[in-house]
């Protein structure tokens, strides 16, 4: 059995930690946060949340070597929640069954991957700004494995107050 090849491996943990940021960022919030707007020219959560389960589904398309997108209307937030799970989960077993890309590691890292965990920051800004951020980690000492993209994520280990 050959080594796994490395590119992949980064991806699937850049995969994880992308989920395991996104599950900080999209737990608890209050009513009314999916809908709420900064200012005139700038997306809901739930329009971001739905902007990356597309980056997400793009993603899979180049590691299988074609170029295709398509912009979802945003469902409600639990439902945008549970599809950017879902396209987590769908992108991490297309890598993890994967021996050859579509597209290079650093393409797909620089691209799609890399414009995510920047939506899950804008994110986390809005609920600062809606008054209920999330709390601050020490995220070189999070238990962020390969392969673990789902919902379930592990408890922070070193969170600030």
């Amino acid at each position: 059995m050959s080594a796994p090849d490395p590119g992949i491996a980064f991806l699937r943990h850049a995969l994880a930690t992308l989920a395991y940021r996104g599950g900080k960022a999209v737990a608890g919030v209050p009513p009314g946060f999916a809908e709420f707007r900064a200012g005139p020219t700038t997306r809901t959560p739930v329009e971001i949340l739905a902007h990356v389960g597309d980056l997400l589904a793009w993603t899979e398309w180049m590691v299988q070597g074609q170029q295709v997108w398509s912009n979802a209307t945003p469902a409600p937030w639990l439902e945008e929640v549970a599809r950017f799970f879902a396209r987590l989960e769908s992108l991490d077993r297309l890598l993890a069954a994967a021996t050859t890309l579509g597209r290079p590691v650093e393409v797909l890292f620089q691209g799609p991957i890399a414009d995510a965990l920047t939506h899950v920051g804008q994110i986390n800004l809005l609920r600062r700004l809606a008054d209920a951020p999330v709390g601050g980690e020490n995220y070189a000492k999070a238990d962020i494995q390969a392969g673990r993209v789902g919902l379930d994520q592990a408890e922070p280990r070193v969170e600030f107050e």
